[in-house]
């Protein structure tokens, strides 16, 4: 049956106050930042909303169509939506376009992040006034990108055959964003972060928590911890580690806000003070998937939400940050990673004409098949999946090409629209007060 706008209401924020109650509470002035942006527009509502997503389709059946025990338990992203792809400098020094921040990834069923894809297209396509027929076409494009990638990884493709997006591989706005953060430099952050003050590098204090003793000493504890877990394979020298200074910050995106975080300055390479290093650790989070996924064997494997981060991020990336890491603070579990200067995001403002939207989507398909099949005991080296990803997918995939197209364009098109009367719902519950603890 379906629901009233007031019961459409109630539950949004029944399921927002499982998700955020806590946090909320804890620090309500982060999380009006959050809503505003959150209200600013239909696709900024989607990608803070990925509880109610999932909540959503916990309401569907259990199974689907394209799932079985395989494809049911493969390592997702957990908030793949059309946003969420950016460049990153890799373990080898190689700028690589591919899927960013995987603060929600988990293990569940792979139709779950392709379905969060495509509903993000359909908002997208809303913006830009594209017709629902050059919708459905960008999206099938997305499916057919997709299901060709995971078929050609399964059958054994040669890696030049299936290349990662580089400078040297990436066309259209993926490679201006390499280009882009290829213009960046480790200088430019630091100038932005940092000041000089007596021959030595440290933090401004604008925006910075100031920190008390005892906290400043936990915190270094807690990156003393750290250390123990970067993979010696990836580890800089011993004298890379030397912290010079470290803040306090408390998150306000999106995604982050009221968790406290920490940023440290570290020696780097040499002497020289523009090889500095920052560092970031934050309070990790629920996965929203994960109250929706119910093996306990699959929780079991993490030790906490920082551990999960960390491990969830490099099994789905083929060469992560070498600075990529976990520890403990005060009970909670932290994720650690370097606050690079050659992180930039997939901008689609300009990206306007339905043939150069079709080629990107393309690519992110491209993109989300490489990193699902990535995921899997053989390239991960976790025995949390212990089957080819690739190859159980595709045999699913496989079987119903032509369906699994239909599956993603009707479900892009019904909550594509059911995410942009969701908006207009939040923007009228928050603007009179009916979110707890705002008032």
């Amino acid at each position: 049956m379906a629901q009233t706008q007031a019961q459409r209401g109630d539950h949004i924020l029944e399921v927002f106050d499982t998700a955020f109650g806590e946090l909320l509470a804890a620090d309500p002035a982060a999380f009006r930042v959050k809503f505003r942006k959150m209200a600013a527009s239909a696709f900024a509502f989607y990608r803070g909303t990925a509880a109610l997503f999932y909540a959503d389709l916990d309401r569907e059946a259990k199974g689907g169509p394209f799932l079985d025990e395989r494809t049911a338990r493969v390592w997702i992203h957990g908030d793949l939506h059309a946003e969420n792809f950016g460049t990153y400098m890799d373990a080898n020094g190689r700028l690589v376009f591919n899927v960013n921040d995987f603060d929600e990834a988990f293990v569940g069923p792979f139709t779950w992040d392709v379905k969060r894809l495509a509903a993000s297209l359909a908002l997208i396509g809303y913006t830009k006034a594209l017709s629902d027929t050059q919708i459905s076409a960008i999206v099938r494009e997305y499916a057919a990108a997709y299901h060709e990638r995971i078929h050609a990884l399964a059958t054994g493709a040669k890696a030049d055959e299936v290349p990662p997006f580089t400078l040297e591989t990436a066309r259209g706005p993926l490679l201006g964003a390499l280009r882009q953060a290829r213009t960046h430099t480790r200088f430019s952050l630091l100038d932005s972060m940092t000041e000089i003050v007596d021959y030595e590098r440290r933090f401004s204090r604008g925006g910075a928590i100031p920190l008390d003793e005892a906290t400043r000493e936990k915190a270094l504890a807690a990156f003393d911890a750290y250390l123990e877990t970067i993979p010696d394979s990836g580890r800089p020298s011993r004298e890379a580690y030397r912290v010079k200074d470290v803040i306090g910050r408390r998150g306000v995106g999106i995604g982050s806000a009221g968790l406290p975080s920490y940023n440290f300055l570290v020696e780097g390479h040499s002497d020289a003070l523009e090889n500095d290093v920052v560092i970031y650790m934050k309070q990790g989070q629920t996965p929203a998937v994960s109250r929706h996924v119910t093996d306990p064997a699959i929780r079991a494997f993490f030790r906490h939400e920082g551990h999960r981060t960390v491990i969830s991020q490099r099994a789905l990336q083929a060469a992560s940050d070498p600075w990529l890491g976990w520890s403990e603070l005060d009970g909670n579990g932290q994720l650690v990673a370097e606050v690079s200067p050659y992180a930039v995001d997939l901008d689609w403002s300009d990206i306007d004409d339905p043939a150069d939207i079709t080629a990107v989507v393309a690519d992110l398909g491209r993109a989300t098949a490489t990193m699902h099949a990535a995921a899997d005991v053989d390239e991960s080296g976790h025995d949390l999946v212990p089957f080819s990803t690739e190859k159980a997918i595709d045999a699913a995939v496989g079987a119903d090409a032509e369906g699994f197209a239909e599956l993603l364009v009707d479900f892009a098109h019904s909550y594509g629209a059911q995410a942009r009367a969701d908006h207009q719902t939040f923007v009228d519950l928050f603007r009179n007060g009916r979110i707890a603890g705002l008032d």
